[in-house]
């Protein structure tokens, strides 16, 4: 079979490159026609399905020194009209069917639809017409997101009108129908044993009303079974119908003469059913709305309007009319609008919103400050750097939806039962239903197994067990700084048993400080006057350690001269007249100086992971001054808590062993991998992999992000490179390393609560349908009633999200 595709080409840079694509595809069995247009840098494919497969194709483009992907768009849209796990279920099948769609996940819990595909061959169109066909109402996040807004509030007030209205005609239903059972009063005129017509027909008047007010079960339901898809409706309104038009058939019979049909009426049943299940819904929805509170407090910390520079003036205006490079004015107690920079003024800012730091933090000229955090006692103008959808709160609330939306792995078992749930359940009913019959029970046992079994079953629970926890679980973590990107790095991060950190700006802070100062017969802010005078043209990281040391002792530089840079060795400059050298012991050898007993000194200070850099005046070596990256605060007790969790730890760094095996020491690993070459980080991950690990891997840098994709689960730094933090599965938004086995501790106390979710919806679903199908009672037990059925079908839903709400008490570890 014939297919036609599009794939994006990365790396080509000239004609001859998109020439050299164009020939390795060609070259593929089953390709008939390939071409490359370098502006738009796609390449436009015909071929054979069953002789080459897209994979094979975008293997081949790789081996010629490309990427090619196949040309997708990625689309959330809202789904109204959903009520379980079926429903989900089948507007995933419909839209899986069209042609172009790579993936379909709907999360029942959000009700939205996160759906990849081809926009050669499908469209957006084509997605909302076949979920229109199935029933569903599908909107785009933009006009999904005017309607969301309020839909969960709205839609509570609404489930809880209906139950309020059904309360209303069930309570009198219930007294009349069962009432006279128990030795109440009823007045003549509706007495089943005076007026039995009467009392039928007046159960009747009370039902109809009931089942106006749960409609929605009966119109969902219906659609659901003409499209073979039956859902959670469907089991509802075939119980409850089925009671009222028996209810309807006694009535017949008591007006025909057969007054004994009056105690087989089975109104009160159906209205009880249906009053429970709203009752059920309103818990549901109220307990929704509670999953998500971590994304509705993140959209409120942003403040509605901002103070900008305009023309000269001074204006108000909403924040979304920000602009990249507006001034913005902040005083007092306010919140920042968007991100930027500090051009004028001092501050301290509280960003705990971001960090859970509840310590301010002091911001000056040139400072970067971050939208929605709260500015303490200064005031401060900025430059807007970053405002809408680019700013840190609105990537943070992006990433959280997006991982709210998302499946793990684990959900797909509950997903694959709740396709085959609602129709095995019929069956089950009408199974219990004959079974009965051959055993010669009446039409009333009969009835009350089938109902019974139909109420009970539904797959809500089942629906709801991951989608809940999952949704407080990456909300949780956000609130603590750690941004979990989707549903499958939650789950497998709780596996992981082998943690590999990046030194660099991961375990260490990335900027070198002096740590020690040596002096020969020279005060110690002299030599350090030299040495930042010398270093003061010089851009190594290490020259500006002692530039800032300098700078931090309030020392004056002096006016150098001639500044010669000798490559692998150190600099040479003439400072008030006199010859400095600054570098390492190659240099001073080079120039014939003695070395006192400096060569103890450095390899003494080498050992310990320093640089070592030696300062001769006029040929005479005066001191010693070493540079070292410091180690952040937290990375000791991370490793510590790591440990603890039975978690090995390794680092990964490009150093020399000595400066390794000293960071390696002082933070307690495991594994040190020394002198490793940016682009063979990710070999050294799949090398643990080999070896049975489940590997997370910590950085921060571009070169990390190819070992953060090889990971099972890829860890990246906030304060690292945006390549980094896109490559990454969970980000550490206050960059420190506590929170990875916060991350971890996370994962597993979610995918607990998931497993327990699961037990609890399968367990209540296995041993409920047999009990409502008669177990018990053949055996001398009670036989189930519908309306204790749908009582506790209600239970089973809210049971699930009550669990899932216990992770919102999540406390990180210390």
């Amino acid at each position: 079979m014939m297919a036609n595709k599009i794939l994006n080409i990365d790396g080509m840079t000239c004609a001859a490159c998109a020439k050299a694509v164009e020939r390795v595809t060609k070259k593929l069995e089953g390709v008939e026609s390939a071409s490359v247009n370098i502006a738009t840098e796609k390449l436009n494919i015909s071929y054979d399905e069953n002789k080459v497969t897209v994979e094979q194709i975008e293997n081949a483009i790789e081996k010629a020194g490309y990427k090619g992907k196949l040309e997708t768009l990625e689309k959330t849209m809202v789904i109204e009209g959903m009520t379980c796990a079926a429903c989900a279920k089948a507007v995933e099948r419909v839209t899986k069917k069209l042609p172009g769609v790579v993936e379909s996940n709907v999360n029942i819990a959000t009700e939205k639809l996160k759906i990849v595909y081809e926009p050669s061959l499908t469209d957006i169109a084509d997605i909302k017409r076949v979920i229109s066909k199935a029933g569903y109402k599908a909107l785009e996040i933009e006009e999904g997101k005017k309607e969301e807004s309020n839909k969960a509030e709205r839609e509570s007030k609404s489930l809880w009108k209906r139950f309020i209205i059904s309360l209303i005609f069930t309570a009198p239903l219930l007294y009349i129908s069962m009432g006279h059972m128990m030795g109440l009063h009823l007045p003549s005129i509706i007495d089943p044993m005076i007026s039995p017509l009467n009392f039928g027909i007046v159960q009747l008047l009370l039902v109809v009303p009931v089942m106006y007010t749960g409609r929605r079960f009966y119109v969902n339901g219906s659609k659901a079974l003409k499209l073979m898809a039956p859902n959670m409706d469907s089991l509802i309104s075939i119980g409850t119908l089925a009671a009222v038009l028996y209810g309807l058939f006694a009535i017949y019979q008591i007006y025909i003469g057969n007054s004994k049909y009056a105690m087989d009426l089975y109104f009160e049943s159906a209205a009880t059913i249906l009053t429970l299940i709203t009752l059920g819904k309103y818990l549901e929805s109220v307990s929704k709305g509670k999953t998500s509170e971590a994304i509705k407090k993140l959209m409120g910390l942003a403040p509605k309007n901002a103070t900008i520079i305009r023309d000269g003036k001074e204006i108000v205006v909403l924040i979304d009319d920000v602009m990249v490079d507006d001034i913005v004015i902040v005083k007092p107690g306010e919140r920042l609008p968007v991100d930027g920079e500090i051009v004028e003024g001092s501050t301290s800012i509280d960003e705990s919103m971001l960090t859970g730091e509840s310590i301010p933090v002091e911001k000056n000229i040139g400072s970067k400050v971050i939208g929605a955090s709260i500015n303490k006692n200064g005031y401060i103008k900025y430059r807007a750097t970053k405002v809408r959808k680019d700013t840190t709160l609105s990537q943070i609330i992006k990433l959280v939806e997006e991982a709210q939306g998302s499946k793990a792995p684990i959900a797909k078992l509950a997903d694959v039962i709740s396709g085959y749930f609602v129709p095995t359940v019929i069956g089950l009913a009408i199974l219990g239903a004959i079974i009965w019959v051959i055993a010669g029970k009446d039409t009333i046992f009969v009835l009350t197994i089938f109902i019974s079994v139909l109420v009970i079953a539904c797959p809500c629970a089942l629906g709801l067990a991951t989608p809940t926890a999952i949704m407080v679980g990456t909300g949780k973590g956000a609130e603590n700084g750690v941004l979990i990107k989707s549903g499958e790095a939650l789950e497998n991060a709780h596996k992981i048993n082998a943690i590999i950190f990046d030194k660099t700006g991961t375990i260490t802070e990335g900027k070198p400080k002096v740590t020690d100062i040596i002096t020969y017969d020279i005060d110690e802010k002299e030599l350090l006057y030299f040495a930042a005078t010398a270093e003061k043209g010089s851009e190594h990281p290490l020259g500006e350690a002692i530039v800032k040391k300098a700078e931090d002792e309030n020392i004056e530089f002096g006016a150098s001269d001639k500044f010669t840079a000798i490559s692998g060795r150190g600099i040479e400059v003439i400072i008030n007249g006199k010859d400095v050298y600054l570098g390492n012991i190659n240099l001073m050898m080079d120039k014939e100086l003695p070395l006192k007993d400096v060569d103890k000194q450095m390899e003494s200070l080498s050992l310990e992971g320093k640089t070592p850099m030696i300062i001769a005046i006029d040929k005479d070596i005066k001191g010693i001054i070493a540079v070292a990256d410091t180690i952040k605060p937290s990375s000791k007790k991370a490793v510590e808590v790591l440990h603890n969790m039975g978690i090995t730890v390794a680092m990964l760094t490009g150093d020399n062993k000595n400066t390794a095996n000293a960071i390696g020491r002082q933070v307690g690993i495991d594994k040190i991998i020394a002198e490793v070459m940016p682009e063979h980080k990710s070999a050294e991950v799949k090398n643990l992999q080999k070896q049975g690990y489940k590997v997370a891997m910590v950085g921060d840098g571009i070169n990390d992000a190819p070992a953060l994709v090889a990971a099972d689960v890829g860890i990246a730094i906030g304060s690292g490179t945006d390549v980094a933090i896109e490559s990454a599965d969970i980000v550490l938004v206050k960059s420190d390393l506590m929170d990875v086995p916060i991350a971890i501790d996370l994962s597993k106390k979610t995918i607990r609560n998931i497993k327990e979710n699961l037990f609890w919806a399968f367990g209540y679903n296995t041993l409920g349908i047999p009990v409502a199908m008669g177990l018990l009672y053949a055996f001398g037990g009670p036989l189930l009633n519908p309306m204790i059925a749908a009582l506790a079908m209600s239970f089973s839903s809210v049971s699930v999200l009550l669990n899932a709400l216990r992770l919102k008490g999540y406390k990180p570890l210390k």
